[in-house]
């Protein structure tokens, strides 16, 4: 899978860069036909302390699957949209399995 990683507002280390793409990938232990994705991390001008945002866009054949979060952290953040995105292949597949 490819995998762009954004970061806005803001220049991300390879460390959390790394991260992401480490926890991205294992959505495809859930879904094997991800065929790309684009990650976005933002600092939002809040003025609360969860002004990390993750989004997070994968395309698979017939669907394309998005989560958004905001958190403390970015790594919280994308643990939490990743979640989310676990539960939304784990739905489109069994809709491709009944087809």
């Amino acid at each position: 899978m490819k995998l762009k990683v954004h970061s806005i507002h803001f220049d991300a280390d390879k460390k959390l860069i790394a991260f992401v793409e480490e926890k991205v990938d294992k959505l495809l232990t859930f879904f094997d036909h991800i065929i790309d994705g684009e990650v976005y991390l933002k600092l939002d001008k809040a003025e609360n302390s969860k002004n990390k945002i993750a989004e997070i866009k994968l395309h698979a054949p017939g669907k394309t699957l998005f989560a958004k979060e905001q958190c403390v952290s970015f790594e919280e953040a994308t643990d939490l949209a990743v979640d989310a995105l676990r539960k939304q292949l784990s739905k489109h597949k069994e809709k491709v399995k009944n087809l």
